[in-house]
């Protein structure tokens, strides 16, 4: 059965609801945006603008695209109005996103799109039209997902088919910028990970991050009960379970935090001992290299590197050295310690005892106890000039050497002023050359 149905906003003459707007609204979803087909794209939009109190635009002057960005962030999109709008309906990826709305809430639907919706099912409307674009596929299991609804066994064979063919080389790939927004929307969701496990299943994780594949059936032992592939999933999924909000990069740090493990898996040729050794540092640069291709945003991909390069860092035993992590490890903070927490409570193997998990976690209090204590980096107590002139300095790495040593000292309330910090960098300066101080 469906939800109670909304309020629709005004219809522009003549106009249809079509798409995604019209399945979430049939569900009873608030749309988050309108996708509307009208015979005057510009004048509907400029008359929504004016109802809404938003802003017309246009997306493409030439085919007559215009869109509406109104309070809250919702959008309206408006395009033209089709001749054989069943024909257009008929084109579309599956069932449920081929209806559409007209005024006064009647409903065109020439697939079946309501009773998929009632069954809550992904079902294509052809196997020509997933061909036709192969993202479709990607949004096949971005739907399972987001929706919680379930493909259908002739749609999921057609998905297979196609997926095959990508990998063959005998449909053309979609442009990764596109994959990308299917996978981030499938990210995004509070189910992320099942989600991931499910591109797995359809063969799509081959085609979009086979890195992480190389993991599936490396056994870890120690700490660790799980592969290193689940274990990046349910590393994921006890991020999510803890920070429901957590921005893109923080997942995918999460996803691909021992992305590593598998290039540098070494075995002791005489105790058969298997380690990881250097395994954060594959991992920040297959990090990098994985989410540079999916042509995520590089403010993002150098965040969820480092997060990678930096999760096996040994937490403090005291709190001198929590204010050092923290000084340290700042632009990373409270995100490092969430991907740290994350992968230890996806670890439940022999040696990951609770008495391990308390000293870890007292670990963490320490760093968090400093970053409450100092929130913000200190001022710097001197300049570059103070200090070149202090220590007879020319410009050049020298100087950052002396500024980086007394920012520490600073944050580890070694020196509070700037006749200490004289005092620190002179000491500094003369115990480097050898003379005493």
């Amino acid at each position: 059965m469906f939800r109670r149905r909304l309020a629709l906003p005004p219809f522009p003459p003549g106009g249809l609801l079509v798409g995604g707007a019209a399945r979430d609204w049939l569900r009873g979803v608030t749309p988050k945006d309108y996708d509307w087909a009208v015979p005057d794209p510009a004048g509907a939009a400029r008359v929504m603008a004016e109802v809404l109190g938003g802003a017309a635009f246009p997306l493409d002057e030439e085919r007559g695209y215009w869109r509406v960005s109104a309070a809250g962030g919702v959008q309206h999109d408006f395009v033209p109005l089709p001749a054989d709008v069943e024909g257009d309906l008929r084109r579309r990826d599956f069932t449920v996103n081929a209806l559409a709305v007209l005024e006064g809430g009647r409903v065109l639907d020439v697939v079946g799109g309501r009773a998929d919706l009632r069954a809550r099912r992904v079902r294509m409307v052809s196997a020509g039209n997933l061909r036709a674009d192969p993202l479709r596929v990607w949004r096949a299991a971005r739907f399972e997902v987001t929706l919680g609804f379930r493909l259908d066994r002739a749609t999921e064979e057609a998905v297979r088919a196609v997926v095959a063919d990508l990998g063959a080389g005998r449909l053309p790939f979609p442009a990764w910028e596109r994959v990308r927004d299917e996978v981030h929307a499938l990210l995004n969701h509070p189910e992320a990970a099942r989600g991931v496990l499910r591109l797995e299943e359809l063969g799509l994780l081959a085609l979009t991050v086979p890195e992480l594949r190389e993991g599936l059936g490396v056994e870890q032992g120690g700490f660790h009960h799980l592969d290193v592939f689940r274990h990046g999933v349910e590393a994921l999924h006890q991020l999510l379970a803890r920070v429901p909000d957590a921005g893109l990069a923080l997942r995918w740090a999460a996803l691909l935090h021992d992305v590593g493990k598998p290039r540098a898996r070494a075995v002791n040729g005489v105790t058969g001992r298997v380690s990881f050794h250097g395994h954060d540092r594959v991992g920040r640069e297959l990090t990098a290299d994985i989410l540079s291709r999916l042509r995520v945003p590089a403010a993002d991909v150098r965040h969820a590197a480092a997060l990678v390069g930096a999760h096996m860092l040994p937490l403090p035993a005291g709190e001198r050295e929590a204010r050092r992590f923290v000084h340290r490890r700042r632009a990373l903070l409270p995100d490092l310690l969430r991907v740290m927490l994350a992968d230890r409570e996806a670890a439940r193997g022999p040696m990951s005892t609770p008495g391990s998990r308390h000293a870890y976690a007292l670990g963490m209090e320490r760093v968090l106890s400093a970053l409450e204590a100092q929130p913000a980096e200190p001022p710097p107590l001197l300049d570059g000039r103070e200090v070149m002139a202090l220590l007879n300095l020319p410009p050049g790495p020298g100087v950052g050497a002396a500024l980086r040593v007394l920012a520490e000292a600073a944050a580890l309330g070694e020196v509070r002023d700037a006749p200490g910090a004289r005092a620190f960098l002179r000491a500094w300066a003369a115990e480097r050359a050898g003379r005493p101080g």
